[in-house]
């Protein structure tokens, strides 16, 4: 089976990708290497790779390709912000057009990376039939793209939308804009942790190996299972309140807990429902957020991540690629 990965060299897909080979997938990566190509650099001679943008590639290279997963994206919510319109086109507009032109060229199986974040700020437990609450450009091309993409599945073109919790946990390319990760980063340079305000706000996560885990499921799955179906990624046990969350992840490396607020209070707060992938793919994650704080922490303390990447914060290389006249 060929599966092609649109931001197949990012945070997920540089996991994803592995995982794919592993199994024995053929694999296709399509990326704009905003961030170079290291990501893959390993597995480059087992894979085909396309420089390309979902907004204009050829489509000719969705010829003979099995399963398209969309991950192609302005990652997270700050930098969807720095241009609402261009996030709009590469998150939303960009990728339906994968999906018309996936369904066009006979592709099989349609599978979206989208977002928890689309639930905003609510009280109470989600779930996928809950109602979506997007507060920023990021969750609401989400949202838009999911409204566009969902209605085009048939019994001939299986879509999916996963909705995933944040990701947390050790990738090829590394991201210390998460949360988890962030707070490990912050404990290995000074010994506190940053705490965006006011640390009341919930948050669901996962491992990136294990959302990773949940995308192979679903191509994995029957057809009726997954066809024109929403799951929300993650567990029932990972929803934390930040601040709390901060205590565990000082405990998991043996640190005092020290703190250090930052930013305005967040705007978003949701606890999820993880129930329906667990009842119905039998989807459970592997690794808790104590085990990806000590892998990120002993990944640092043995120098095999650079803690001054700067690369590893998103908006700030956007805003840098930007400054230096790319075209983004």
């Amino acid at each position: 089976m060929k599966v092609l990965i649109t931001g197949g060299a990012g945070y997920i897909g540089s996991v994803l990708s592995r995982m794919l080979l592993e199994k024995g997938y053929e694999v296709k990566i399509l990326d704009r290497f905003f961030f170079g190509k290291d990501s893959i650099k390993e597995i480059e001679d087992q894979v085909e790779i396309i420089e390309g943008d979902v907004r204009n590639f050829n489509p000719l290279i969705l010829d003979g390709v099995d399963v398209v997963i969309d991950m192609a994206a302005l990652s997270n919510d700050p930098s969807g912000e720095l241009d609402q319109n261009l996030t709009l086109d590469i998150n939303y507009k960009g990728r339906v057009r994968v999906a018309k032109l996936a369904k066009k060229h006979k592709v099989k199986r349609y599978v979206l990376a989208s977002s928890c974040s689309v639930y905003g700020f609510q009280d109470g437990v989600l779930n996928e039939n809950s109602r979506v609450n997007p507060l920023t450009t990021y969750a609401k091309a989400n949202v838009l793209w999911e409204n566009d993409v969902l209605p085009l599945a048939n019994k001939n073109f299986c879509v999916t939308a996963l909705r995933q919790a944040t990701c947390y946990g050790f990738s090829y390319r590394m991201r210390f804009d998460l949360a988890i990760n962030g707070m490990v980063l912050g404990f290995f340079k000074n010994r506190k942790v940053p705490i965006m305000r006011d640390g009341t706000q919930w948050r669901p996560f996962i491992h990136v190996k294990d959302t990773s885990r949940a995308f192979i499921k679903v191509l994995e799955s029957e057809e009726e299972l997954v066809n024109k179906q929403i799951f929300n990624v993650g567990s029932n046990d990972q929803n934390f309140q930040i601040f709390n969350l901060a205590k565990l992840i000082a405990e998991a490396i043996g640190l005092e807990f020290k703190y250090e607020w930052y930013g305005s209070p967040d705007k978003r707060s949701y606890k999820v429902d993880f129930s329906k992938i667990r009842e119905v793919l039998n989807f459970t994650p592997n690794y808790t957020p104590k085990e990806g704080a000590k892998e990120i922490f002993n990944v640092l303390k043995n120098g095999l991540l650079d803690p001054e990447d700067p690369k590893a914060i998103t908006v700030e290389w956007y805003k840098k690629l930007m400054e230096k006249g790319v075209k983004i």
